[in-house]
C-alpha cells in the first residue's frame, strides 16, 4: 500500500469554555471529537454536514490555524500536529486554505501582485526578480484572470475574481493539497460553477488533492470522489460518491440527501424531516449521538457509541442498524 498524502487520526478540538462564579464548572466544547480519515494525492474528499457540525474546525485544526486537543495529523511521512512553529513552518506550503469570504481572506491594503508574491517570497521559490515574475504571470494565466490585474486592490474586482485570486495566493506556495472551506458558497450560482470547474481543472493539471468541504451536496456529487458526512463534532459515514449518494447507510445521510432538490419534477424522493434540535456540543448525547433525532433508534443507540464499520467497497458507516434494513432513497 502506499502512503497517503493527508492521515488524520482520532483528530479532537475542544474549547474551554469559562465557568460559574470564582472559575468553577468549566466546560468543554467538543466542536471536534475523534475524527479520522486519509486523502491520497490527487484525489477529493468532501466534508459535508449541518452548519455548526465541526467541519471548518477540521480544516482549521489541519492548519494548525487551531492547536489540537489531541490525535495525529500526518503529512505524507511526517507527523505535523505536534511540531513546533520553526519545524512547521516549511511543510506549510504542502498545505494552502482557499478560505469562504473571497473578501475579507485578502488584505484591502495590498495589491494583488504582493499577495501572490508573498507566499513565493515566504518560501523562497523565486530565484530572482524575473522569475518570480514570471510566477506571477502564470498564476493569473491559471485561474482566469489578466496579467494587468496585478496592479490593481482586491476592493476592484468581483466576488468570483477575488475567490479566484484566493485561489492563485494558494496555487504560488506549490502545494500538495489545499482547503476549501465553503469557497463557493458566498457566490452566485453562474459563478459557483465556474469556481468549481476551474478547480477541477487544477487538480488534474497539477495532480492537486482537495479537501472540499461544503453543505452543498450537489456540487459535491458534481466534483468529489469520496465524501465523508460529519454530526455532531464525528464522521458518522464515509465512502466513495456514488455509494453514499445511491445507498447511503446512515439515517443522518439519508436525511441530507433526502432534502435535495430532485432533477426532474416528478422523481420519486420521500423527504425525512428530522424531529428536534441538534444538541449541544458542550454536552453531546451519550452512546449514539444521533439517537435523539433518529427515527430508527433503539436502546443500544442511547446508550453504546457506534463505530465506524465497513459495508463494502471501502464504504464506512457508524450506525447499530443493519443498513440493509433502512429504507432506501429513490435515485
Amino acid at each position: 500500500m502506499t502512503t497517503p498524502l493527508l492521515a488524520v487520526n482520532d483528530l479532537r478540538k475542544h474549547f474551554r469554555l469559562g465557568g460559574g462564579l470564582m472559575g468553577r464548572g468549566t466546560r468543554s466544547l467538543k466542536a471536534v471529537d475523534g475524527v479520522s480519515f486519509t486523502l491520497e494525492k490527487g484525489e477529493t474528499l468532501s466534508l459535508v454536514g449541518e452548519s455548526g457540525c465541526g467541519k471548518s474546525t477540521v480544516a482549521r485544526s489541519l492548519m494548525r490555524l487551531f492547536p489540537p486537543t489531541s490525535g495525529q495529523v500526518v503529512l505524507g511521512d511526517t507527523r505535523i500536529d505536534d511540531l513546533s512553529a520553526g519545524a512547521l513552518r516549511p511543510l506549510r506550503r504542502r498545505i494552502q486554505m482557499v478560505f469562504q469570504d473571497p473578501f475579507s481572506s485578502l488584505n484591502p491594503r495590498m495589491r494583488v501582485r504582493d499577495i501572490l508574491a508573498e507566499p513565493i517570497r515566504n518560501f523562497g521559490l523565486a530565484k530572482n526578480r524575473a522569475d518570480l515574475e514570471s510566477r506571477l504571470a502564470a498564476l493569473m494565466e491559471r485561474v482566469g484572470l489578466p496579467r494587468e490585474a496585478l496592479s490593481r486592490f482586491p476592493h476592484e474586482f468581483s466576488g468570483g475574481q477575488r475567490q479566484r485570486i484566493g485561489i492563485a495566493r494558494a496555487l504560488a506556495a506549490e502545494p500538495d493539497l489545499i482547503i476549501c472551506d465553503e469557497a463557493v458558497s458566498a457566490l452566485d450560482v453562474s459563478v459557483k460553477a465556474q469556481i468549481v470547474n476551474l478547480l477541477q481543472d487544477l487538480q488534474k493539471e497539477l495532480d492537486l488533492a482537495l479537501l472540499f468541504i461544503s453543505h452543498d451536496l450537489a456540487i459535491v456529487e458534481h466534483m468529489t470522489h469520496r465524501v465523508a458526512v460529519m454530526y455532531l463534532g464525528k464522521i458518522v459515514e464515509i465512502g466513495p460518491r456514488r455509494q453514499i449518494f445511491l445507498a447511503p447507510r446512515h439515517p443522518y445521510t439519508q436525511a441530507l440527501l433526502s432534502a435535495v432538490p430532485v432533477p426532474e419534477p416528478g422523481a420519486g424522493r420521500t423527504r425525512i424531516v428530522l424531529r428536534g434540535d441538534v444538541p449541544s456540543p458542550i454536552n453531546p448525547p451519550s452512546g449514539c449521538r444521533f439517537h435523539t433525532r433518529c427515527p430508527h433508534a433503539f436502546d443500544r443507540c442511547r446508550i453504546e457509541e457506534p463505530l465506524l464499520d465497513p459495508v463494502g467497497g471501502g464504504h464506512f458507516a457508524a450506525c447499530h442498524l443493519d443498513g440493509a434494513a433502512l429504507p432506501a432513497q429513490a435515485a
